[in-house]
């Protein structure tokens, strides 16, 4: 680990409720601790991480950072997001009790709201339930499920939510994902359990907090010098690439497309085309549309690839795009697409 890798933060972690701690500050912590003590009551300061997917965080996030805003002024809570072009996000929650609470309570009903907006134009009946997923350290899942099971079920049987703890730790650290779903006042009622059982049983020894894998960058090679793709810009990328690009272009010179290369006789020099669909928020499109079509229009050509945007339907959240060309392309297009999206996102200040 990096320097500014410290073993910190716990997801869900007890700021101070002995004064030892208030005097003494783990030397883990990067940050000046808080003190907010409640005699006989539960609001202490606490932070809770939670782990989602790329779509559920433009959700949170909103308009131009509008949701997201809204949530951290009437919570009173701290929300952050973590950066990077990742399939999933960690959303770090800070604050007292009361205010996670509320910050909960506000993430789960935009999840609901974000359900139903989905089932409008869907064949399905019934509801599915909203799911959250908590990141805690792995050191305290063991109170959380209690000697047999009996801690986790009772939570299940009091709040009617639906709770499972995963088996392993998530990649390179001491953590476990613990899923929780059902309706928006069964999660806020199950969560305000779990902190309980969190404060009575703090972690043992250093967390390790689980940090999402970033998606990988492709390299692109054009005029004989290898790039990467950084934000919105190609980056040359260093010599080795480029001159092994170089020399695999001297060793098979590419025909023209749709001949077969007489070094390989039978193989076609081309990879056949394939499709691949995303779906993107609707408040999200603009900036891979750009004005005029700008932006897609770019993406489109240092992809090389097909890119087809369905047209809004009537109450959905979302539009289809559709990506067409070699896989080599459509890898591409995807990671320019991303690109243009975490800019977006991260643009909006602290997120």
């Amino acid at each position: 680990m990096g320097e500014g890798d410290a073993i910190w933060t716990p997801s869900i972690l007890l700021h101070s409720t002995l004064s030892t701690l208030s005097h003494h500050p783990h030397p883990h912590f990067g940050r000046k601790m808080e003190s907010k003590v409640s005699e006989g009551g539960l609001n202490v300061t606490l932070t809770i991480r939670l782990l989602m997917h790329g779509k559920e965080v433009g959700s949170i996030i909103g308009k131009k950072g509008e949701t997201v805003k809204k949530m951290r002024e009437e919570s009173g809570a701290r929300i952050n997001i973590s950066e990077g072009n990742c399939p999933e996000r960690i959303v770090t929650i800070t604050g007292p009790t009361d205010a996670i609470f509320k910050a909960f309570a506000m993430i789960a009903y935009k999840f609901e709201e974000d359900i139903i907006n989905s089932m409008s134009n869907s064949p399905a009946t019934s509801k599915p339930p909203v799911t959250l997923r908590l990141v805690v350290p792995a050191s305290q899942c063991g109170s959380l499920i209690g000697k047999g099971g009996s801690k986790i079920k009772e939570i299940r049987e009091s709040t009617g939510a639906q709770v499972q703890v995963a088996g392993d730790m998530l990649p390179n650290s001491t953590e476990r994902a613990v899923t929780i779903s059902g309706t928006p006042d069964a999660i806020i009622q199950c969560v305000k359990q779990i902190c309980v059982v969190m404060l009575e049983s703090p972690p043992k020894g250093a967390t390790i907090p689980y940090r999402p894998k970033p998606a990988s960058t492709p390299v692109i090679f054009a005029g004989g010098q290898a790039y990467t793709i950084q934000g919105q810009y190609a980056i040359p990328h260093p010599d080795q690439l480029t001159k092994l690009h170089q020399l695999a272009m001297q060793q098979t010179p590419f025909p023209p497309l749709g001949q077969t290369n007489p070094a390989f006789p039978g193989l076609d020099a081309s990879p056949p085309a394939s499709t691949h669909e995303l779906t993107i928020p609707n408040d999200l499109i603009g900036c891979i549309i750009g004005r005029q079509g700008t932006k897609i229009n770019e993406i489109r050509q240092m992809s090389g690839a097909q890119i087809k945007i369905a047209n809004a339907t009537e109450g959905s959240s979302e539009r289809q795009i559709t990506i067409t060309g070699t896989p080599a392309n459509i890898s591409l297009a995807q990671y320019l697409i991303n690109a243009r999206l975490t800019s977006e996102v991260t643009g909006m200040g602290a997120l």
